[in-house]
């Protein structure tokens, strides 16, 4: 096959989104600040959620209460962050004191469902992080306070809003390959930044539910919405044979291991003067060990993850994720009746990657919304029974999630009214992403698949929109 023609991105929803997001800083009826609570100030709670978005969006945005359960680390996070709010190491008395318009959750994944729930029956409308919970009982919890409550969750996936990814949605929902019938997607997280899930408190289920709830959320409602469908039966495979018990060497964290020039994932939590004070100098009050061993025994999350996922519209999608590869990337496949769209982000030997991968992952964490010049994003259609194909392309972009991030801070505290594709994510999508990841761990433990209906009361849709 030749290939036969470059196509520039102008596709409506998607020529807006190649707008700089600060374009809309001058939108009319621009009134009051919205006033935001958060709870959770760790890593991405105080910085993603509060020190970048006062920075990109201050003018829309203020902080009245700040929330954590560790006193040293709320301390340090509220100078870092900039403001001079109330904080409070109790939920129930900042919930009962403090006047805000949304409440932001961005605490360890097991909790979600407690403070979304308080927080929605104390009146507040509520943005979480994903995943939004972590089991099918507090995803019906949620879903119930919600509805009883008559107030708003958001839930935060990012990823939807790159410009690559809505693309893909473009080019799917024009009907460009006809009707999608199957779907390959691998994802691959390196050995940088795919061993950090098993130093931290992700690697024990009881936290997480492993990372088909954890991460692959992110990657299953990206599927959900691509697709425009919802699951309803999954079958599953899962190990772990690289990190946990599988260790030749094992310490408790890796500052106080015996083994720091023997072992590869050995990683010096000093060197990062933020992590350092958020977390080693604020241990005393929890405990909290943010350079775990990659093999302390009690990890017990999967480090090896396929599903296969059927969708009530009769797509079958085959889904795995990696944790320990030398790059960091994925790929993806859509067949449909007319032809196959193809595409990836950072696979090494299929474009330019300079990056040294050690540190992939915080530059992809940097909110920076620069294109990288002379770079991009290439989404690859081929019609069947052609004998070329064409090559879409967007630029590459350097900020958080390929500019998601800074798009959906946008969207949710700028112009609410730009919802390109529905967007926006709301509790049933929520809840669908982690279905999936729930339905997955028990397809492995059970050895059978799981069917949706069997975790909700939800019936799924074979057309969301």
């Amino acid at each position: 096959m030749q290939r036969r023609n470059f196509i520039r991105y102008t596709a409506a929803s998607g020529a807006a989104l190649m707008l700089n997001p600060f374009d809309l800083l001058s939108a009319p009826g621009h009134k009051e600040k919205i006033k935001l609570a958060l709870v959770g100030t760790g890593h991405r709670g105080s910085g993603f959620w509060s020190k970048d978005l006062l920075k990109n969006f201050g003018a829309y945005a203020e902080f009245t209460g700040l929330c954590d359960s560790n006193p040293g680390r709320l301390a340090y996070a509220k100078k870092i962050i900039g403001v001079d709010c109330p904080h409070y190491t109790s939920f129930d008395e900042m919930l009962q004191k403090v006047k805000a318009d949304y409440i932001i959750v961005t605490t360890t994944d097991a909790i979600h469902d407690e403070q979304i729930i308080k927080a929605l029956h104390a009146g507040f409308d509520v943005i979480t992080e994903k995943p939004m919970t972590t089991d099918e009982i507090k995803c019906k919890n949620i879903l119930a306070a919600e509805k009883k409550s008559g107030k708003k969750l958001i839930v935060a996936f990012n990823y939807r809003h790159s410009v690559h990814n809505m693309q893909v949605k473009d080019l799917l929902a024009s009907g460009r390959i006809g009707k999608i019938t199957s779907v390959d997607f691998n994802w691959y997280l390196n050995v940088h930044h795919g061993a950090d899930y098993f130093r931290r408190w992700h690697g024990l289920k009881q936290y997480s539910n492993s990372l088909f709830v954890h991460k692959s959320t992110h990657h299953f409602d990206l599927l959900n919405w691509w697709l425009n469908s919802e699951p309803v039966e999954v079958s599953a495979y899962g190990a772990l044979e690289h990190y946990g018990k599988n260790g030749v060497h094992r310490g408790v964290s890796c500052r106080s291991c015996s083994f720091k020039t023997e072992c590869k994932f050995f990683w010096d939590i000093t060197q990062n003067e933020r992590l350092t004070s958020l977390y080693v100098k604020n241990e005393q009050y929890d405990g909290y060990l943010r350079d775990g061993c990659v093999f302390r025994n009690e990890i017990d999350i999967y480090d090896k993850m396929s599903a296969q996922i059927l969708y009530a519209n009769g797509v079958q999608a085959n889904y795995s994720l990696t944790t320990y590869s030398p790059y960091e990337g994925w790929r993806i496949a859509f067949n449909g009746t007319n032809g196959r769209l193809e595409t990836w982000e950072d696979i090494p030997y299929m474009q330019k990657l300079p990056e040294d991968q050690s540190k992939k992952h915080a530059i992809e964490m940097t909110q920076s919304d620069d294109a990288i010049p002379g770079e991009v994003r290439e989404t690859i259609v081929m019609d069947n029974f052609a004998s070329n194909y064409d090559v879409f392309t967007t630029p590459k972009i350097r900020g958080g999630h390929g500019g998601g991030d800074i798009r959906m801070h946008r969207r949710i505290f700028v112009d609410p009214d730009d919802n390109p594709h529905h967007v926006m994510a709301g509790t049933r999508d929520g809840a669908m992403s982690i279905l999936i990841g729930i339905a997955a761990r028990k397809s492995i433990e059970q050895k059978q698949p799981v069917k949706i209906t069997e975790l909700t009361d939800l019936t799924p849709l074979a057309q969301r929109h």
